[in-house]
């Protein structure tokens, strides 16, 4: 009995200190977000000769002087753009790449693999490639200095990562469901909207989600193709609020950037359960 009570806590101990272990790590990956948070509370003269995580002052003008942006746009503007690009740039992609891996996984039609391979091959494609042809195409279309390059994508079914993801969550649906739905005389398109959508809504959150934090956070793309202040985004104007040349407001920059961490926070926090689920089944029940 005495072995088995030994065993036991050392059992109970090798989990604990697994646990500690993993705390730690953890903490240590959150460090800097925390030195973040913990900073844009601090004045502008003791952010970096104070490194410690507790301000010894504690100030919210960090964040008023950085809510007012910059040349009289406020940061609340920035924020309504990014939530427009993201969430137009979420409902491009929920509806076109649903569309495109139904197709893919479920109908048959000419070329279906040779499609399907040269959509594999984007994935592979590093975005600086064609990032010159895709800005003289906008440029001739007067695109530029708008937010179609930044959407219209989204609405063609441009990411094939998330064409990929649904192809493989279909097909891991039972095929007799569409036979069934068929000798009931559905038609392709009901098949779609009443039995692959429903089932596929793990997939699709997890889309939502990817693309929603990618869009949020995308830097590149916005800083190549806008350039009025009226429509920077969130990522733009805390770029904006850093001047290499002068005298920069970190207290208001590192402010405006733990605002922007809050929405993807909050967004992946409310849905991870359907995150993961999107991410590690197959659509089976």
């Amino acid at each position: 009995m005495s072995r088995s009570h030994a065993a036991h806590r050392a059992v109970r101990l090798r989990a604990l200190l697994k646990h500690i272990v993993i705390i730690a790590i953890g903490l240590l990956m959150l460090y800097p977000v925390l030195w973040l948070v913990s900073s844009s509370f601090k004045p502008n003269s003791t952010i970096f000769s104070s490194p410690g995580l507790i301000p010894q002052t504690w100030t919210f003008e960090n964040y008023v002087n950085g809510w007012k942006g910059l040349q009289g746009v406020s940061f609340g503007r920035f924020f309504a753009n990014s939530a427009f690009i993201s969430v137009m740039s979420v409902l491009g992609n929920l509806v076109t790449c649903s569309m495109a891996a139904y197709a893919f996984a479920r109908l048959n039609f000419r070329f279906k693999g040779l499609w399907f391979s040269l959509m594999l091959v984007t994935i592979m494609l590093p975005y600086h490639v064609v990032l010159v042809p895709q800005y003289v195409i906008y440029s001739k279309l007067e695109w530029i200095n708008t937010y179609f390059p930044l959407i219209l994508p989204k609405w063609l079914a441009h990411d094939s990562f998330f064409i990929l993801l649904m192809v493989q969550f279909i097909r891991g649906l039972p095929r007799e469901l569409d036979e069934s739905a068929t000798i009931d005389g559905c038609s392709q398109r009901q098949i779609y909207f009443r039995i692959i959508l429903p089932l596929l809504v793990p997939a699709l959150i997890s889309t939502a989600i990817f693309t929603f934090i990618w869009s949020w956070d995308d830097f590149f793309s916005q800083m190549i193709y806008l350039s009025d202040i009226n429509l920077f985004t969130v990522q733009l104007g805390i770029r904006s609020l850093f001047d290499p040349s002068g005298q920069s407001d970190w207290g208001g920059l590192l402010a405006m950037s733990a605002l922007s961490l809050l929405p993807i926070t909050v967004l992946f926090l409310a849905f991870q359960r359907y995150f993961l689920e999107g991410i590690a089944t197959t659509g089976l029940k």
